[in-house]
């Protein structure tokens, strides 16, 4: 069962979600709240497997309840999902810093939210190949931090670091066992060895540090 804490200050988005995901065989929504600090208390009281977190909530915004619960060792299994109304904005950008594993638009169809959920909830980044070259774009006018900056670098296999390029090009672990002519599983054995190696709590962050660090270059640059 997938538990779920919805974080919205918007009660009608949040029933509407909630009817949606409780309707599913294999999910439930455990709590919900309309600010971000009374939902950082539900996520250490019910610990979900996944939180989807709204943007721009009172009390405490998305960002900060992002940061919090992925700085909180007792919520190292919980996954966070931005909403957003807006797309690929700085906003969604710092979140995706801050730890989010992904996010979407609150318009989203019924079906890509249940797709959603669940690809979130077993670990899996919320960062199709499209969102991730918008990404890309971001950093081209952006110098590179200094690579010793950033813990692990130097601890990656060359076989790692080829499939953390892929994996920044917004590749599954499928498509990056498919170029690397490896097994899918060594494929995620390479990544999870990566995203350890390099403290990323998930794909979203190894992508984000992939490209802070230098250690992949966009084209053109």
């Amino acid at each position: 069962m997938i538990r779920v804490l919805m974080l919205d200050d918007q009660p009608l988005l949040r029933s509407g979600f909630r009817a949606l995901l409780d309707a599913e065989d294999d999910i439930e929504v455990v709590a919900e709240a309309g600010d971000g600090k009374e939902g950082l208390a539900l996520a250490r009281e019910h610990l979900p497997d996944l939180a989807l977190v709204d943007l721009s909530m009172p009390v405490m915004d998305g960002i900060e309840t992002t940061r919090q619960i992925a700085a909180d060792p007792a919520l190292a299994r919980v996954h966070v999902v931005i909403l957003t109304n807006y797309g690929l904005d700085e906003n969604v950008f710092n979140a995706l810093r801050a730890g989010a594993a992904g996010f979407l638009v609150k318009d989203i169809l019924p079906e890509d939210l249940l797709h959603a959920v669940r690809v979130a909830a077993r670990g899996d980044a919320l960062l199709a190949p499209s969102i991730t070259r918008r990404l890309i774009n971001k950093y081209v006018s952006q110098p590179p931090l200094d690579p010793s900056a950033v813990r692990g670098l130097e601890e990656l296999t060359n076989r790692e670091r080829e499939s953390v390029a892929l994996a920044a090009q917004g590749l599954s672990n499928e498509e990056i066992a498919d170029r690397m002519v490896i097994s899918p599983l060594t494929a995620k054995t390479h990544i999870n060895r990566a995203m350890f190696k390099l403290h990323a709590r998930d794909r979203a962050q190894l992508v984000v540090v992939a490209y802070e660090s230098g250690l992949v270059t966009p084209r053109g640059r």
